[in-house]
């Protein structure tokens, strides 16, 4: 018997555990959690936001300098496996290439991937697949949670510190 490959750890939801909707009160969130104790809280990318995913040093270095031009943020996750994942508005994995292809950036092996509609992130403070736990470098505010960064404002300095770190 074949063994049907599962998506990554910790990325996928599982099909008997109970979904908790947008906008369900934390009674209900509660409810559901204590339906499956120590289970990872998953966010559906793809509807709210999408992801730019770089390698944690890259990510560190591209919010500093981020942060010092006054470039608008949302919230940035870090993944025990050493990935951080900038949140941008929805549709940003969908137009990647094309994004990366106007700005130069096309030909240039990057260590650069998008998270689009159909993906899921562990959301933090929940373990990552056994690894540790999600963790935020940049935690989401009432301001930055609704209203996610359009990818095009983050990606140049993305690029370009992916491309000064070795790329792949």
């Amino acid at each position: 018997m074949r063994r049907r490959r599962l998506p990554l750890p910790g990325a996928h939801p599982l099909s008997f555990a109970p979904s908790v909707p947008a906008g369900a009160t934390l009674d209900e969130a509660a409810t559901a959690w204590a339906d499956m104790p120590g289970a990872a809280v998953l966010l559906p990318v793809g509807r709210s936001f999408d992801v730019l995913e770089v390698a944690e040093a890259a990510g560190r270095h591209a919010l500093a300098r981020l942060e010092r031009m006054g470039v608008p943020l949302g919230p940035v996750a870090l993944a025990p496996h050493g990935r951080a994942l900038f949140f941008v508005a929805p549709g940003a994995a969908a137009e990647l290439p094309q994004l990366l292809y106007r700005m130069g950036w096309d030909d240039a092996r990057l260590d650069l991937r998008g998270l689009g509609l159909g993906d899921h992130i562990t959301a933090p403070p929940s373990d990552h697949a056994g690894l540790g736990p999600m963790r935020w470098l940049l935690p989401p505010t009432l301001d930055t949670a609704g209203r996610p960064p359009e990818a095009r404002l983050l990606l140049g300095t993305l690029a370009y510190v992916c491309h000064r770190s070795g790329g792949v």
